[in-house]
């Protein structure tokens, strides 16, 4: 993109055309370890902020008009709001008991939350800052995926190995569908036809058909010289034209680059230690991944799906959301 500036010298006016930096965005990471956030310029690849918050925070997002994160603190029990513009915590919301995980309805009014201790999703309405219901699931719940039309939320249960279809109308759920065991992630393509849920312990993603309710497919992986039980499927993305998915595989250290319509391995990326979850850029060219071992995020370009940099971050990043400027 150019910019026209306009300078005058010797009463005459001369235009210039100079090349205007790239979008830059700034990434929010949670840290579960030293119970911190960093954010991190992605133009720059440099830390430029870090924030203290409550005990264990994992899962992490951003409010759609981009002004406040809301972080789950997971030993304390709460939500709590963190603003773009100071980096100060201006407050909390009532998530239950251990929020781990939650995701953002599209109109961006209610939050749904896994509650791992007590088998809940919690329904917070953003703007009462209140809790609308709680929908008993099954054990461990952790995953949370919602549908592009808000109709549909998906909650995986860890140990029930089920992903539970809960109609966001009525909050009551429908359909309950076994996957590989110890679920973690769900991820709906942006068509709502497939919800995409990720197996840790089985090693596979699960493609659910939503309007069968039925596996119909599933995707393994196989990297050589590493044995199967170090292949853990954890977060799952797809790009906004459906046509890619990364998945997170933990310990293995890589994330797979899946054909999204064929659902054949395309690709593995060598990036950091225990790498567990993931999240787009804005503009959709580079995915980033969090590396819990290494204490690093890289930054991968989804056009070459090769892997840039690396960024140092706190202790054992969980979470990641990106934010433009």
């Amino acid at each position: 993109m150019l910019q026209r500036l306009t300078f005058l010298s010797a009463g005459f006016a001369i235009v210039a055309s100079i090349a205007s930096p790239a979008s830059a965005y700034m990434v929010y990471v949670s840290n579960e370890k030293d119970n911190t956030v960093t954010v991190v310029d992605s133009t720059r690849k440099e830390v430029v902020r870090t924030i203290n918050v409550g005990q264990r925070p994992r899962g992490i997002t951003i409010s759609h008009d981009g002004k406040f994160i809301y972080l789950c603190a997971s030993d304390d029990d709460t939500i709590e709001i963190i603003d773009t513009a100071t980096y100060e915590i201006v407050g909390s919301l009532p998530s239950g008991p251990d929020p781990e995980l939650f995701v953002l309805s599209p109109d961006g009014k209610t939050l749904y939350v896994a509650n791992e201790d007590d088998n809940l999703v919690t329904v917070i309405d953003l703007e009462s800052k209140s809790v609308v219901t709680e929908v008993p699931v099954g054990v461990e719940p952790e995953g949370m995926g919602i549908s592009p039309d808000g109709k549909w939320l998906v909650n995986t249960s860890e140990t029930t190995n089920m992903a539970h279809f809960i109609d966001t109308a009525t909050h009551e759920i429908t359909d309950n569908v076994l996957v590989d065991s110890r679920p973690r992630f769900a991820e709906f393509k942006p068509d709502n036809s497939e919800v995409w849920v990720s197996a840790e312990i089985g090693g596979t993603v699960s493609v659910i058909d939503n309007a069968s309710r039925e596996v119909k497919h599933k995707i393994t992986f196989e990297i050589p010289g590493l044995r199967s039980e170090s292949i853990q499927p954890v977060g799952v993305r797809i790009t906004a034209d459906g046509a890619k998915a990364y998945v997170a595989l933990g310990p293995a250290n890589r994330v797979a680059v899946v054909d999204a319509k064929t659902y054949e391995v395309e690709k593995y990326v060598l990036v950091g230690q225990r790498v567990w979850q993931l999240a787009f850029t804005p503009d959709q060219k580079t995915i980033i991944s969090t590396n819990g071992v290494s204490n690093d995020i890289t930054f991968i370009d989804v056009a070459t799906d090769e892997a840039i940099q690396s960024v140092t971050v706190g202790a054992l990043p969980w979470g990641v959301v990106v934010h433009p400027n």
